[in-house]
């Protein structure tokens, strides 16, 4: 063979290999040839049989940067000054070869982070990848009956998301190394590649199936010989298919995305994080100001002075001449407002609105914001009869608000209502509140919640809107109309739900709490 034929044959051989499908043996019936991307538009009978090895960041994200997850991650276990850091460090690692610098920003996200409370890969994490899905690509996946993935993020951070999310069935990554209970920021020397094909080899991976398909981009994680001898067929994703993918529709999400955590708001790619620390000089202690002016200011001027500088509040109130925010004026016993929960500024917005002091019933509130509260508090004790005493002695006093979802929700979702508020008043005004931020969220399930409030007021311009719904009637409350407490509640959740354009669920308190943070949610105080 000349050495022009013998270059035209490796030049063929490479070509199918990279840029469409090669048998892996000579006895395997081929298919027409066809990109991976293409799966998603044929019928997909034939691979509910067949297992598919893929890896994770190549196959099924739009984006090519994880810059944004390991930015998320020094966020949220390091906070400012290693995101800093990350920040400063990434124009050099980008110098690096890729491996080099995935192991650069590893170590800067992971180094002295406790294993123990490590939870990024399934409160926060979730949320930005089924924002990056391809939805073609998350179509052609699931379509095989089992999932087997490789991924060059540390394993840590997306096991939790593949095998909930995404039902898949083995996870192979790399290890971030872990002394005396913290990361070390080591990872193991390319080990994943090898662990991959080695399962492959030992027919660990495929189960009851009898073939495996593969898909993949570049770089390869591993020769990519070895991986055709195990694989029936290997498709790759270039970068150009990835540009004609449409985001994965939120209606498509495998389950309804209800409870995530973290602080940042907006999707931190190095453009976006470092508008982020351009604007801190000025958002910090705007935030303060807002918080302070706030307190001290009366009700009927703080409004307008709030919005001169960035805060949006609109209020709407029903058509009904009968409304009256000053009941308790004409009567012994105040209105109980029953709003949805979505920051822990949401009573002292009910507040604001009606131009006049409320008391807000709390459950888990920390000293620091109870203090610096411009309205009257009302601790409750957790005991049902107790609680229920507690209420009906401020509503002697003033209106009160409560919450009682009894925890904040951020997506379109109301959680369930606790029954306590509709066995205390028979005069109830429901309140649907809804909140736009965009750098960070004013709500938590970890750390202290005392900085919610200066996350929520550093955003450039926070809008807070609350609709004043129609006040229940008498045949629709327990006193009046004989209905029970579940009844009741469910009316007011629905009544919400329905001027937010929000969805009712069962979920609670507690479930969001054990999701999050493998807790009860409850604040523990010194007496």
């Amino acid at each position: 063979m000349t050495g022009k034929s013998m270059a035209k044959s490796i030049s063929s051989f490479l070509t199918r290999v990279l840029f469409g499908r090669t048998k892996a043996t000579a006895n395997i019936d081929a298919k027409p040839t066809q990109m991976f991307a293409n799966i998603a538009k044929t019928s997909l009978e034939g691979f509910s049989s067949e297992t598919l090895v893929f890896d994770f960041e190549g196959t099924l994200l739009r984006s090519s940067s994880l810059f944004p997850y390991f930015m998320l991650v020094a966020f949220e276990a390091g906070g400012f000054l290693r995101t800093l850091v990350l920040l400063l460090a990434y124009p050099f690692a980008c110098m690096l070869n890729q491996e080099t610098m995935l192991r650069v920003m590893v170590f800067i996200c992971f180094v002295g982070v406790r294993r123990e409370s490590f939870r990024l890969g399934s409160t926060v994490l979730p949320k930005f990848f089924l924002e990056d899905l391809g939805h073609e690509a998350f179509d052609g996946v699931m379509g095989f009956g089992r999932r087997v993935v490789f991924t060059r993020l540390p394993r840590i951070t997306v096991e939790d998301f593949l095998k909930e999310w995404l039902g898949v069935d083995t996870v192979v990554g790399g290890e971030v190394a872990v002394f005396r209970g913290r990361f070390t920021g080591l990872m193991e020397k390319n080990k994943a590649g090898q662990e991959l094909i080695q399962l492959l080899g030992e027919g660990r991976l495929m189960g009851s199936r009898a073939t495996c398909v593969g898909c993949f981009s570049k770089p390869w994680p591993f020769d990519y010989h070895q991986l055709l001898a195990h694989c029936k067929e290997v498709y790759m994703v270039s970068q150009v298919e990835k540009r004609n993918w449409q985001l994965l529709p939120r209606g498509k999400y495998p389950k309804p995305l209800i409870f995530h955590d973290g602080k940042l708001a907006f999707r931190p790619t190095p453009l976006a994080t470092l508008a982020m620390f351009m604007w801190l000089p000025l958002g910090l202690p705007l935030s303060i100001l807002r918080i302070i002016l706030g307190i001290l200011l009366p009700f009927s001027i703080s409004g307008p002075v709030l919005a001169m500088i960035g805060l949006k509040t609109t209020v709407s109130r029903p058509q009904n001449p009968d409304f009256d925010p000053n009941l308790l004026a004409n009567s012994t016993k105040g209105t109980l407002y029953a709003c949805n929960h979505k920051t822990l500024l949401d009573p002292i917005f009910v507040s604001h609105a009606l131009s006049k002091p409320l008391a807000a019933a709390i459950y888990s509130l920390s000293p620091f914001n109870e203090v610096i509260s411009p309205i009257r508090t009302v601790r409750l004790a957790r005991d049902h009869e107790r609680d229920k005493q507690l209420m009906r002695q401020a509503l002697t006093r003033s209106d009160l608000v409560v919450c009682p979802e009894g925890t904040t929700c951020r997506e379109p979702y109301l959680l369930r209502f606790s029954p306590l508020f509709t066995r205390v008043s028979k005069d109830i005004i429901p309140v649907a509140i809804d909140v736009g931020v965009s750098m960070f969220y004013g709500s938590t399930a970890r750390g202290p919640k005392c900085w919610d409030p200066v996350f929520h007021f550093m955003n450039p311009n926070p809008s807070y809107t609350l609709q004043f719904l129609e006040k229940l009637t008498a045949s629709c409350t327990c006193e009046g109309g004989g209905k029970s407490g579940v009844e009741v509640a469910n009316y007011v959740q629905s009544q919400i739900a329905r001027a937010l354009g929000f969805e009712c669920t069962l979920l609670t308190r507690k479930d969001k709490y054990m999701v999050l943070a493998g807790n009860d949610g409850r604040v523990k105080t010194e007496n």
